[in-house]
């Protein structure tokens, strides 16, 4: 038997904060499992009488149901796993807002988790992500040596990688066109009149997307008998400022009277560099030509304007939430690989020479 109705003088039971099921069953006069029958769409179960009952008790405790209990009992959560390399970096920034995009347009929510640039950090990541049981994972993580997001892992769940690959990860990849955004950016210098050359960078480290800039790099300019290349890696410990603003002195005193310009692996190598050149008192454009890679909303407003290989960071960001949702849905192909090619915003830091 049921519990008898409310009558319609009674007063509305006084919840905190949220209502629960059992709110609504107490308000209704009925069992849990009546209104789990009716949230469930199993109302065919219930006379016409008990459905009004618990219909107009949910209306009157404004009822939401979680959508984590609803997804866990139907064995989804519709949330999706973002594991991001370094959240300060605007690139990170930029593809989390594409992948939140498209996760909401097919009605999944995003958890973000940040490694901070920090190896190791894998693990945490891993089991704070199985607390939450996401459907899936995008991934644009650090350590490729870390053995946490193998297959055997992950528990069955789809994997996207972003940026960044992982050997032995069965796993659909998306990045930018790393061979062609060097290419770009090298073209626009030698067309300009720049000769001698360094590449800045964060250090290689596992990470492919650095590793592939600067094999491109060499390739690219072993091609070209009259120019000349170094390569810098900037790190971010305390001794870092002074060795890259050594190292930029050093570029022009190599060059003497040949134009030397640089080329940065990111955006956080791109602050570096700016704040060597302010160290030293030399503009982009004069002393050093520049083009770097990602366009971010500070580039127009260093100096004259920083040239720049802009990645198709929205666009990354919302096909690797598309392919995770299209590995949910149940596509079974192998692994893709897309590559999206970068594209030149020219300012003055690379203007041609006299």
């Amino acid at each position: 038997m049921h519990p008898l109705p409310p009558s319609p003088g009674d007063v509305l039971p006084q919840t905190r904060g949220r209502a629960t099921i059992a709110d609504v069953a107490r308000h209704a006069g009925v069992s849990k499992a009546t209104v789990s029958r009716f949230l469930n769409r199993r109302d065919d179960l219930l006379t016409r009488d008990i459905a009004a009952r618990v219909e107009q008790a949910i209306a009157e405790l404004a009822y939401k149901p979680s959508a984590m209990a609803q997804g866990l009992k139907h064995g989804r959560t519709r949330l999706v796993g973002l594991v991001v390399a370094d959240i300060t970096n605007p690139f990170s920034i930029a593809v989390l807002r594409g992948a939140e995009k498209a996760c909401q347009e097919a009605g999944y929510l995003l958890v973000l988790f940040n490694l901070g640039n920090e190896a190791g950090r894998e693990q945490a990541a891993m089991q704070a992500l199985s607390a939450y049981q996401v459907d899936g994972l995008i991934l644009n993580r650090v350590d490729a040596s870390v053995q946490s997001w193998r297959d055997d892992a992950l528990h069955g769940k789809p994997v996207v990688l972003v940026d960044r690959r992982h050997p032995g990860l069965n796993a659909d990849f998306i990045s930018i066109d790393n061979r062609q955004a060097v290419s770009l950016g090298l073209d626009h210098l030698r067309q300009a009149g720049y000769t001698d050359f360094l590449l800045v960078t964060e250090p290689y480290g596992h990470v492919s997307s650095r590793a592939e800039r600067a094999s491109a790099y060499a390739d690219v300019l072993a091609d070209v008998p009259a120019a000349r290349r170094q390569v810098f890696e900037s790190t971010a410990d305390h001794e870092g400022p002074q060795a890259l603003a050594d190292a930029l002195r050093a570029l022009r005193r190599r060059a003497g009277a040949r134009p030397a310009a640089i080329l940065s692996g990111n955006a956080v190598t791109t602050l570096r560099v700016a704040a060597a050149m302010a160290q030293l008192g030399w503009s982009f454009g004069r002393e050093l030509g520049f083009v770097g890679f990602d366009e971010t909303e500070w580039a127009a407003l260093i100096g004259t304007g920083l040239t720049t290989i802009a990645q198709p960071t929205d666009d990354l960001g919302s096909r690797a939430a598309r392919c995770l949702i299209e590995r949910l849905g149940g596509l079974q192909s192998p692994a893709r690989h897309i590559e999206l090619p970068g594209s030149l915003i020219v300012r003055g830091s690379s203007q041609p020479l006299a």
